[in-house]
């Protein structure tokens, strides 16, 4: 099924992320990790790509095994970062031999060492997004940034050229993490404002240890709220606490986009089961 059609059901969508192995000797513990996720029937689950494409070799094996297992739509992501047009047709091919649908087209974070852009084929999303679509036959989402991408001089400027994306053939979005909810609603009304039309699915980071929140706002650059501060105040030196904490703020934040009317809420749970299951837990009468 086409991630399109789950976003316009008129439905709530609650989706969630795992990411593949790095190597070969993590891929049952992963795959397990995976499967337990899976097994809560989620509208979809997305696949990363890894940095620099490092995990790409088990994108689409991961992705097409979600499918298949488990009858969940799997949304794969694919990145353009340091990749070769042949390398990104390659990847392009893998996917559909899997019989995956939707991809995500993203331009992805560099790896160590890999800031020389001068050899690669494909410097922006947009990019990634044309040549999916000449493909042919994916269903195409793309990133966007509800405070402005870190690399923009201005969020008018990074809204203009996310226009540019979805005029170039992106059908959704998901955002990157916030955690004010105001942020998303503005965002929205911006980018609703420049002619984007597509569905904008909110993008929520369960924080469930203190240390995530330094490579979260260094990658992000979210502001955090002064109410998520004094959590990792008070519980950041207690894991169960933080855990807990950081489950119950974001259960709360996306109880309040579902009553606003937001149709689809993107959890990065990342291989965490646990995490994922207590959430939709949370909100089992609210998805029924």
């Amino acid at each position: 099924m086409k991630i399109t059609e789950i976003l316009e059901s008129g439905r709530p969508s609650l989706s969630f992320e795992v990411f593949p192995p790095k190597n070969q000797d993590a891929y049952e513990s992963i795959e397990a990790a995976v499967n337990r996720v899976a097994a809560l029937k989620p509208s979809f689950m997305s696949v990363t790509y890894g940095a620099g494409g490092g995990t790409s070799d088990y994108t689409a094996a991961i992705a097409g095994g979600i499918q298949r297992t488990w009858g969940v739509p799997a949304l794969a992501h694919l990145s353009c970062i340091s990749s070769t047009r042949e390398g990104v047709r390659r990847q392009m091919e893998k996917m559909r031999a899997e019989g995956i649908e939707n991809v995500l087209a993203l331009r992805g974070d560099a790896a160590a060492g890999g800031e020389d852009r001068s050899g690669w084929d494909y410097h922006y999303a947009v990019d990634l997004v044309r040549e999916l679509r000449e493909f042919g036959g994916f269903c195409v989402g793309g990133a966007c940034y509800p405070e402005g991408h870190p690399e923009s001089p201005s969020q008018a400027e990074d809204i203009a050229r996310l226009k540019e994306k979805v005029d170039a053939g992106c059908e959704f979005l998901t955002t990157q993490m916030f955690f004010d909810n105001n942020i998303y609603y503005n965002f929205l009304y911006k980018a609703r404002e420049a002619g984007i039309r597509v569905p904008v699915a909110a993008g929520i980071m369960p924080v469930t240890n203190a240390k995530q929140i330094q490579r979260i706002v260094a990658l992000s650059g979210t502001v955090l709220p002064q109410r998520f501060r004094y959590i990792l105040d008070r519980f950041g030196g207690n894991p169960n606490a933080m855990k807990q904490a950081g489950i119950a703020y974001a259960t709360e934040q996306i109880v309040d986009l579902f009553a606003n009317g937001v149709p689809a809420v993107h959890v990065y749970s990342m291989n965490n089961a646990s995490v994922a299951e207590k959430i939709q837990s949370n909100l089992s009468e609210i998805l029924r």
